[in-house]
């Protein structure tokens, strides 16, 4: 016996595939951040510059803070972790 699809079924399915393209775009856009945050650390490097700005990574953290609440500060920690490496 084969399960009939509903309408809620096949909307699921499409949103379901509405979020897997959010999250290439997701990781498309982490992998170019992460790129342009190690240029930075590069040239930071190159010029005698200190590994990271702690006033920089304040300004994103308080930025994902007002935009997503307190796990947006936890993603801000993320991709400034994975950017710059542990501290």
């Amino acid at each position: 016996m084969s399960a009939t699809l509903t309408p809620a079924d096949d909307r699921i399915a499409e949103l379901r595939d509405e979020i897997d393209a959010c999250d290439a775009e997701l990781i498309r856009l982490v992998q170019r951040r992460l790129a342009v945050s190690q240029e930075i650390g590069e040239l930071r490097r190159a010029t005698g510059g200190t590994r990271l700005s702690l006033s920089r990574e304040q300004q994103v953290l308080a930025r994902f803070q007002d935009a997503l609440g307190p796990d947006g500060a936890a993603l801000g920690m993320l991709l400034l972790r994975q950017g710059r490496g542990r501290l």
